[in-house]
């Protein structure tokens, strides 16, 4: 039994399956997202070891970290632009191999420059996958659980902190970080069988758009502010996460075999948090954004302090965690919202924002510790950033009020 979903003006049309046919497919979608998040946060859990086997510094070696995330900000408008006119299923079935090939590449680099174009790679399927499969699952569950099956999606890269990146990164301690990566091709294996199984064959319903309409999103501003409240805000996580592993090590006095453990409390923690996400947002998108981003900012400002011992810093971490989750399913939703007609790259551009904030907090992170302020630092500055992003909201917020008709 199958029955045609209600839909706002702009979006995709879809006729849903009946709920075991649907909840197979947003399994499958998710276990995409799994093996993405997976690949995106075991590189921060192991950078230590890529560094010493690659032999560069660790701060040079999160420049793979963030040659993954300039993947993910390069892919995201060019697949979902380029692409508009390709059958859904489809799409997500060829984002789905080159991911796994690009992490197979990986596994394989001989050096530390071919390990930055293999990540790169790998990173460029990344947004196109999450935007398509947010889309996809938005219109199976129906418009008035928009945010909720986005946040069902996410929760694949959620459950990833919780059980992929944890044993990736035991895998990558006890065989060497390319078995991380090993792990992540078995991951994609599995999902491109689960997406030919389980997705719909009937998604080449789904209206289509074209190149020019969805790059019009570009020409609202209300997109950009969107955009920049991920680049910026968001980037106060990953500047702490990215040198998670040392930070818990050298100042909260962890053993090195524990890591995993501090990783999946992290994990946990962005479980949380994007669950809770979805449903604020599915009430109010903007109060979901202020909501988490002040938690976000009240978090790593906390961290700096609570980081010296580990029962304070894991607890903190878990908060940090939660937080920085909550805000993804709200800006993805906010994006579709003020894009209209040009869903598709808005929700991937959704990505491309929050892989920047991966990058900018990456780097930033790496600047204070190689100025030798220490690995508290990154926390400290994270919660700017974290504040920046807010006072970009009130300003997108502000506009919108002022350009709405009374």
């Amino acid at each position: 039994m199958t029955a045609t979903l209600n839909r706002p003006a702009g979006s995709l049309s879809v006729v849903a399956p009946d709920p075991v046919v649907r909840w197979l497919a947003v399994v499958a979608l998710a276990l995409g997202g799994f093996g993405i998040g997976t690949t995106e946060f075991v590189s921060m859990g192991l950078l230590p070891d890529i560094a010493t086997g690659l032999r560069v510094s660790e701060p040079v070696a999160g420049h793979v970290i963030s040659a993954y995330a300039l993947g993910v900000v390069v892919g995201a408008p060019l697949i979902a632009s380029l692409t508009a006119r390709m059958p859904r299923r489809t799409l997500l079935l060829a984002l789905m191999a080159v991911f796994t090939l690009g992490n197979l590449a990986s596994v394989f680099a001989p050096s530390y420059g071919t390990l930055i174009a293999a990540r790169f790679l790998a990173g460029l399927p990344h947004g196109a996958y999450f935007g398509v499969a947010a889309l996809v699952a938005a219109h199976l569950m129906g418009p008035q659980n928009r945010a909720k099956a986005v946040a069902h999606v996410m929760s694949g890269l959620t459950i990833a902190t919780v059980l992929g990146v944890p044993t990736a990164s035991w895998l990558g301690q006890a065989l060497g970080w390319r078995a991380a990566f090993g792990l992540v091709v078995a991951i994609g294996v599995v999902t491109l069988t689960a997406l030919w199984c389980w997705l719909p064959r009937q998604l080449h319903t789904m209206r289509s758009t074209s190149p020019l309409t969805e790059v019009g999103a570009l020409r609202r501003v209300q997109v950009w502010l969107a955009l920049l409240v991920g680049m910026i805000g968001f980037g106060g996580m990953f500047a702490v996460y990215t040198y998670i592993a040392t930070t818990m090590t050298d100042v909260a006095g962890l053993s090195r075999a524990l890591v995993p453990f501090a990783l999946m409390v992290f994990g946990l923690g962005m479980v949380v948090g994007n669950l809770v996400g979805g449903r604020l947002a599915d009430g109010s998108v903007i109060r979901a954004l202020y909501l988490s981003m002040s938690a976000l900012a009240t978090a790593l400002a906390v961290f700096v302090f609570a980081a010296h011992s580990p029962w304070t810093a894991l607890p903190v971490l878990f908060a940090i965690g939660a937080a920085g989750s909550a805000v993804a399913p709200a800006l993805q939703t906010r994006l579709m919202d003020v894009a209209h007609d040009a869903q598709t790259l808005a929700a991937a551009l959704n990505h491309s924002a929050l892989n920047i904030g991966n990058a900018t907090g990456a780097w930033v992170g790496g600047l204070v510790i190689a100025a030798g302020l220490g690995y508290t630092a990154p926390a400290a500055a994270g919660a700017v950033l974290a504040i920046a992003g807010l006072m970009v909201l009130t300003v997108s917020v502000l506009l919108q009020r002022r350009t709405s008709p009374a």
